[in-house]
């Protein structure tokens, strides 16, 4: 039987923090596998201060200035465990970290890499936006297959144990996006990088974004 999704907003907090509340529910989500008990499952949301973040596969070479030149701009970086290779989080972006046992919804890795990108999906059409998958490039893309106009809009990387997640996804609503110009986003120099601001051309609502966000991911994520 599964255990309640707990919504929580954090609001703007560094990575660190951010990293440090969500370790510590997969952790306990763990034991309680281990010793048969029950713990919640979580969705967080967060914006963070500017940082960048390498995945385990993430290659250096995609970090386009040196790091301490990227210091002096006030950004910090993160080697830390998720799939994928590098990528921003800021200000206006909604940094959503689901802390799941999957097996309470009998599905694997991924499968839910599937259920996240359909979440952002469902959520861009309330836009008018269509989102669609890449293949072998796990995320949300527009225009994905049209040379020169394939752009991202939603980064995606996980970690698993156990089937027990942490990590999960960046979506862009009012992100600055300049700060992409620092880096090959995701490993890519031949795509583009996007937000629902630049989409559609005026600042968006982040709590109104974030409410219909946290809905979809719940109603798709509900308890058998």
């Amino acid at each position: 039987m599964n255990t309640p999704i707990v919504y929580k907003d954090l609001g703007t907090v560094s990575y660190e923090e951010g990293l440090h509340i969500q370790t510590a529910c997969f952790e306990k989500l763990l034991e309680a596998k281990r010793t048969g008990e029950t713990a919640p499952n979580y969705l967080f949301f967060c914006e963070h201060q500017p940082v960048l973040t390498i995945g385990k596969s993430g290659k250096a070479s995609n970090l386009l200035i040196p790091e301490g030149v990227l210091r002096q701009k006030g950004i910090d970086l993160y080697r830390v465990t998720r799939g994928g290779d590098i990528t921003y989080h800021g200000p206006g972006q909604i940094t959503g970290y689901p802390v799941l046992d999957l097996e309470q919804w009998k599905i694997g890795l991924k499968q839910y890499i599937y259920f996240l990108e359909e979440t952002v999906i469902r959520f861009l059409a309330l836009y008018g936006i269509q989102g669609n998958r890449l293949e072998s490039a796990t995320g949300v893309w527009l225009d994905p297959h049209i040379p020169g106009k394939a752009r991202k809009i939603c980064a995606i990387g996980v970690k698993s144990s156990r089937f027990v997640t942490m990590h999960g996804f960046a979506l862009n609503i009012n992100t600055h996006l300049e700060h992409f110009e620092l880096i090959n986003p995701c490993g890519f120099t031949d795509k583009g990088v996007t937000s629902l601001e630049k989409e559609l051309g005026v600042p968006q609502d982040m709590e109104n974004a974030k409410k219909q966000l946290a809905e979809i991911f719940l109603n798709l994520f509900h308890p058998d």
